[in-house]
């Protein structure tokens, strides 16, 4: 396998499911979406393991849109969020992407990194002020966010990936999924990466979350521009498909 463990463990309990009793033992078709209900999923979902990177891009298209559409999470986003985790170890994703040396990991990392901040502590924050109650105990929301430490388990062996895209992608959503409580005696150690984040990273959305992770956690973010508050807008995960042209 092209990863390694990362010392910024995860606590133990409770462990993802493999990837294929989330398939089939969900009941999609009793799960919100925003075009009605989640019947469709396993289709899309099982796609993500065909050895044609074309379906696998297409694929992750089609599943931001059902159950991320306009950055909202939904019922079934969360067993969606898991299964995507659960074959991150697949050989399916070192499939290189069309006319890039990058494996797919890298697009489902990201996607994971996209979905964990729709409900991340910065926009449940800006959410709340408007509708009270939005985090309450047993919400849609607030379920997802208790999956973090499940997810973060998935993502951190990837942390130290040989592959540079990978491990960003890993990095950034490591970053995001450690605002859960749980995580506050790794973040000294998960600093290091955002700082290699903010050194090396051509990306100004990882930047970002780099930077604003060190200062929530109380670090300092030296040779950073200062974060504007109401500048860091992430945009939604790219539907993938210009991973099917070459570039120019």
């Amino acid at each position: 396998m092209n990863h390694s463990r990362s010392n910024a463990g995860a606590p133990r309990e409770p462990d993802l499911p493999p990837y294929q009793v989330v398939l089939s033992e969900t009941d999609w078709g009793s799960l919100e979406t925003p075009f009605g209900n989640g019947e469709d999923l396993p289709e899309v979902l099982s796609r993500l393991l065909t050895p044609d990177p074309r379906v696998q891009v297409n694929a992750l298209s089609e599943l931001g849109e059902m159950v991320g559409h306009q950055n909202t999470v939904y019922e079934a986003t969360a067993p969606a969020a898991m299964y995507v985790a659960g074959i991150l170890t697949h050989p399916a994703a070192t499939t290189p992407r069309p006319y890039r040396n990058v494996p797919i990991r890298a697009a489902l990392l990201n996607w994971l990194a996209s979905t964990a901040y729709d409900a991340s502590d910065e926009i449940v924050g800006r959410t709340e002020q408007h509708f009270p109650g939005f985090l309450a105990p047993g919400t849609i929301v607030a379920s997802f966010r208790d999956l973090r430490p499940m997810l973060y388990r998935a993502v951190s062996p990837f942390l130290r990936d040989s592959h540079e895209d990978v491990r960003e992608a890993a990095v950034i959503a490591a970053l995001i999924l450690a605002e859960h409580p749980a995580f506050a005696e790794h973040r000294d150690h998960l600093a290091v990466h955002a700082r290699s984040i903010l050194d090396t990273s051509g990306n100004g959305h990882n930047q970002r979350v780099a930077q604003k992770a060190l200062e929530a956690w109380g670090h300092d973010a030296p040779g950073s521009e200062p974060f504007l508050e109401g500048s860091w807008d992430w945009e939604p995960l790219s539907d993938g498909r210009s991973y099917l042209e070459p570039p120019f």
